[in-house]
């Protein structure tokens, strides 16, 4: 055991610590083996026992602090291309049959949709543009 490279450790500690972040999926152990990485090449080129372990706890603490913050706001982030029935709300369509709060038929992106009224009392003629405000399965919200 004496006989190994310092190196040869940090790399068995990059790999180790790279096994939970397939298991777990917690990218912050993927940042402390790219520190461990750091540390091989650190005393691959002759650096100290102390400088292995500066520069270990330096590249992982710089990479959890920049990149964790950069990943939560991208995860937050809504998607900018609406697909499926979300891209339908907000869309105009055309009344085809009258439609009221207990349904109807109406024009909406080439298709025809049943459809019925928000406000239960409100009815649509035939001919008038409404627009989407939800889709319940297969009937468009209309107002």
């Amino acid at each position: 055991m004496a006989d190994i490279d310092a190196w040869v450790w940090w790399l068995i500690a990059a790999a180790a610590l790279g096994i939970p972040l397939v298991l777990t999926a917690m990218p912050e152990f993927g940042m402390l083996s790219v520190g461990a990485v750091a540390g091989a090449v650190t005393a691959g080129l002759g650096g100290g026992v102390i400088l292995q372990v500066v520069v270990f706890a330096v590249v992982s603490c710089a990479l959890i602090a920049v990149v964790r913050p950069v990943a939560a706001r991208h995860r937050a982030q809504q998607p900018e291309l609406a697909s499926g029935v979300d891209a339908l709300k907000g869309k105009q369509a055309v009344v085809l049959e009258r439609v009221d709060g207990g349904g109807g038929r109406i024009k909406l992106g080439g298709e025809i949709w049943s459809a019925r009224a928000l406000d239960s009392d409100a009815e649509f003629e035939p001919g008038r543009q409404v627009d989407v405000v939800d889709i319940e399965g297969a009937t468009a919200i209309v107002m």
